[in-house]
């Protein structure tokens, strides 16, 4: 993963967030490529959830999707669902002026690092661009906390610098589709102040990435999280890392809570 004279070192939100989590974890996880094993009920949501990408890749492609549908149960309930809370998504327009596209992809170098974005679906016209994003687990998460993850500052932040389009005129909307009654939306409009925010923000951590790089090729480790730091309550690297639990019985309280995993991109980013 190391980056050479010839080639950037590609990062994704997913990255970043465990970057800032915990530098450690990065290590081991993108430098080393140490994995846990898979957790049988995590992998069948992500499946669930990129059954679900796909189905809405294909519908936006005017492909066929009725054999998913019939196939699925769950599937053909999240759609209908989706399909009554925001008509006007499935709506393609009828002028030529707006573009539309699913698992639309970008890159953006900053320093010695591609980021790389896939947006589950961007429709952008010449008054304003949206990206919406699909989640499928069930309850979604606090607003703030949403705000403060990677993929909504850099998913915001690439489209505003590889476009024309002023933030004012930049948002993002991520509906949940499994959501308790009918599907949710938490939507954020982005701002010149939030995209210099997050310019400078995304420089420094780059700026320390690089740093703990140049050391790790000098065999030191990237630094870890403060001891008794609940990352590690529930992280495969805790033996590794000399943070053990005390006992069993706070190792299952601290399990993750699943429902809130982000589903596997159908374009995964290694």
């Amino acid at each position: 993963m190391l980056s050479t004279p010839t080639q950037l070192l590609r990062l994704s939100q997913g990255q970043l967030n465990l970057l800032e989590a915990c530098p450690r974890k990065f290590q081991h996880t993108y430098l080393e490529k140490l994995n846990s094993p898979s957790n049988p009920e995590q992998e069948e949501r992500q499946t669930l959830g990129s059954r679900f990408h796909l189905l809405m890749q294909q519908r936006e492609m005017g492909l066929p999707i009725d054999s998913f549908l019939e196939a699925d149960a769950q599937l053909q309930s999240w759609m209908l669902g989706f399909a009554d809370a925001a008509p006007e998504i499935l709506t393609t327009a009828s002028d030529n002026q707006t573009f539309r596209e699913s698992e639309h992809y970008r890159t953006l170098q900053v320093q010695d690092y591609l980021l790389t974005v896939i947006y589950d679906l961007l429709i952008a016209d010449n008054q304003q661009a949206q990206i919406l994003d699909w989640k499928t687990y069930p309850k979604p998460p606090s607003k703030r906390k949403l705000e403060s993850n990677w993929q909504t500052r850099l998913y915001l932040y690439v489209l505003a610098e590889t476009s024309d389009y002023l933030p004012e005129k930049i948002s993002m909307t991520y509906w949940f589709v499994q959501s308790e009654g009918k599907p949710q939306n938490i939507k954020f409009n982005y701002s010149t102040a939030q995209h210099t925010q997050t310019g400078k923000k995304l420089n420094q951590l780059l700026s320390q990435l690089t740093h703990w790089l140049e050391n790790y090729q000098n065999n030191q480790q990237f630094p870890q999280v403060l001891e008794g730091s609940k990352n590690c309550d529930y992280c495969q690297f805790a033996k590794r890392c000399d943070r053990i639990q005390s006992t069993e019985e706070t190792v299952k309280e601290s399990l993750p809570n699943f429902d809130s995993i982000q589903e596997v991109s159908l374009n995964p980013i290694d």
